[in-house]
């Protein structure tokens, strides 16, 4: 017969909550609501502010698709962005073209900007406005990897301006203005934006905003839609702790720390072998590095010139160097932290230099601590074996003239007064503090100690028993016997 299992009822609420909360950390978006208690459908509010990359793209695409699950009358989009990448921008603008939801992209709040990618999010929208104090413009598209020749040039500008017209002609815009934003860097505000019909109309606030494209009739990816937003109610997307840490990662000053970090972490953990905090420490934020890296275009010339940088560092822990090594892996260091994102990167997608220099110094400081720690350790006096006797304090237990008993280091040794010259000194007295100058084979040769060195001992020696005394053997100390010392 099996016999039954008996499983806690708690066990079975157990799994529930944990896979619950996993869900809810793996949720692409949470909403939280904003306003209005209408019975039309919801307007979904998606922020979508600072560099576009992939995790920004995903946060948008998933809040579209949840937007068409929850029926949702329209997607409102708060830009504000300084452009970001063009493989995340296509991305967003694919979701918005394949959209069953109207989606009104809205470049606010006031100062805010729709800068480089974010025109070609704005002409991609069903419906596009602004609120007054923004700009929109300089959508150039740029090289992360330094300089393009003229025909790498030519062939990106025309894909982009081929792009940027075609969403014009799609959605009605000023496609004139458009192709000047991404050849000439054009800048225009919003009023103007208004004037030439870059967008359709400027909106101070969401109020405006939804009362402007309320009764607005646009063509969806399924057809025709007419846009009620009359007392509708607003829920407002908001990134889970998934997308917010994936975003963080996606930073490229923050990649590259976690990436400088991680080089050094593992570098003092083969300096010092055994810590392991400092190699799971690297090992980690390494991987999390090249992860947020991996989002972005780098320069992998860059890359390897920081890892053979961080290739000296180690060589330089087993190979008589006198610094060369030290120096040469950190201007590979500097010269590749410059080099990852390339010399043309937007502000948006460039690594801050101060991070850069913050790091080369810490690197200088660690350097300059283990040098530090070195030299204390190699003219620190041993403290074990032959070496680690001499300076050692004890008691005279017999009388040395210039033969006799010392009692040293917890042991009783045969040991022979002597002065400075190492030669042999006057008698010593029986309980005299006497301090050890050198070790002859498996004898001491002890001088009187000074009143500082007496001082400083800072150990009770106690006497060993009056019958025992310890007797010379042939590898160390003399051994515990009966009394026969004569």
């Amino acid at each position: 017969m099996v016999g039954r299992i008996r499983v806690p009822v708690s066990l079975p609420l157990l799994l529930v909550v944990l896979i619950g909360w996993a869900w809810s950390a793996l949720s692409p978006i949470s909403t939280q609501r904003a306003s209005g208690q209408g019975t039309a459908a919801p307007v979904v509010v998606v922020p979508l502010a600072g560099a576009i990359s992939p995790p920004t793209a995903r946060f948008v695409t998933d809040a579209l698709a949840d937007a068409e699950r929850r029926g949702a009358s329209a997607v409102v989009i708060e830009l504000d962005t300084p452009g970001g990448l063009l493989t995340s921008t296509d991305e967003i603008v694919r979701a918005i073209l394949a959209s069953e939801v109207p989606v009104v992209v809205w470049v606010a709040p006031d100062g805010a900007r729709a800068a480089s990618a974010g025109v070609f999010v704005t002409y991609a929208a069903h419906v596009a406005a602004m609120a007054p104090s923004t700009r929109i413009g300089s959508a150039s598209p740029v090289s992360l990897a330094g300089e393009m020749d003229e025909t790498m040039e030519r062939k990106v500008t025309n894909d982009a301006v081929s792009q940027v017209r075609t969403l014009a002609d799609l959605r009605g815009r000023d496609a004139a203005w458009a192709e000047a934003s991404v050849r000439e860097a054009a800048n225009v505000t919003a009023a103007e934006a208004e004037r030439l019909g870059v967008v359709d109309f400027l909106a101070p606030d969401l109020p405006s905003l939804l009362a402007g494209i309320d009764g607005r009739t646009v063509e969806v990816a399924s057809g025709p839609v007419t846009i009620e937003t009359s007392g509708a109610e607003t829920v407002r997307a908001e990134p889970g702790w998934l997308d917010q840490v994936l975003a963080l990662l996606a930073d490229p000053t923050v990649a590259y720390i976690l990436l400088s970090l991680g080089g050094l972490g593992l570098f003092l953990e083969l300096s010092n072998p055994g810590v392991t905090f400092p190699g799971v420490f690297g090992g980690i934020a390494l991987l999390l590095g090249l992860f947020g890296l991996g989002s972005l275009p780098v320069n992998w010339a860059g890359a390897a010139l920081i890892g053979f940088g961080f290739l000296l560092f180690v060589l330089d822990l087993f190979v008589p160097s006198f610094g060369t090594l030290t120096i040469g892996g950190l201007v590979s260091f500097v010269l590749g932290s410059y080099l990852l994102l390339g010399n043309g990167a937007p502000p948006a997608l460039a690594i801050a230099p101060a991070a850069i220099w913050t790091l080369a110094l810490l690197l200088v400081a660690v350097f300059a601590l283990l040098a530090v720690l070195a030299g204390r350790t190699v003219l620190r006096r041993p403290e074990t074996g032959r070496e680690g006797l001499v300076g050692a304090v004890g008691t005279v237990r017999r009388g040395l003239d210039p033969d006799g008993v010392v009692f040293v280091d917890g042991e009783l040794w045969q040991a022979t007064a002597s002065d400075a010259g190492g030669d042999p000194a006057a008698m010593i007295p029986e309980g005299t503090a006497v301090a050890v100058a050198a070790v002859d084979g498996l004898r001491l040769l002890v001088r009187p100690a000074t009143a500082a060195e007496t001082a400083g001992a800072g150990v009770a020696i106690l006497p060993p028993p009056d019958h025992a005394v310890r007797r010379p053997t042939a590898t160390g100390p003399v051994s515990t016997a009966p009394a026969d010392v004569t």
